[in-house]
C-alpha cells in the first residue's frame, strides 16, 4: 500500500480548482467518485514532491505572531502585517496563514 501524502494543498487555488473540475465531471457522468479520488491522492503525491524537489527559494518573515498552535504533527501560524524578504524583493501583507508539517509523509518512520 502506498504511504499518503498531506492533503493540504488541495485547499489551494490550483487543488480547489482540481476540486470544482472533478466534481463538475462526476455530476456529468462521465467519471466516477473513486476514479476521481486516484487523482486527488496523486495531485496531493505530485504537488508534495513537486514542491520538495523544484522550489529553492528562502524568504525572511518579519510580523506580528497573533496566533500559533501544534496539532497532530501540524503547525499553523497566524501572522499580522507581514514582510516576506527574498533575495531583491520585498512584499507584504495585512495577514498570513502558514500551515507547516514534518517533511516526513505520515506513517513513515
Amino acid at each position: 500500500m502506498s504511504t499518503p501524502f498531506y492533503e493540504l494543498y488541495r485547499r489551494s487555488s490550483i487543488g480547489m480548482a482540481l476540486t470544482d473540475s472533478l466534481d463538475e465531471l462526476i455530476q456529468s457522468g462521465h467519471l466516477n467518485p473513486q476514479l476521481a479520488m486516484r487523482v486527488l491522492t496523486t495531485f496531493d503525491k505530485s504537488i508534495s514532491e513537486g514542491l520538495a524537489q523544484l522550489v529553492r527559494n528562502r524568504a525572511v518573515i518579519k510580523g506580528h505572531l497573533h496566533t500559533y498552535r501544534f496539532c497532530d504533527d501540524v503547525w499553523t501560524f497566524i501572522i499580522e502585517n507581514p514582510n516576506f524578504k527574498f533575495d531583491q524583493n520585498t512584499l507584504s501583507s495585512d495577514k498570513v496563514k502558514i500551515v507547516a508539517c514534518n517533511a516526513k509523509r505520515p506513517g513513515e518512520q
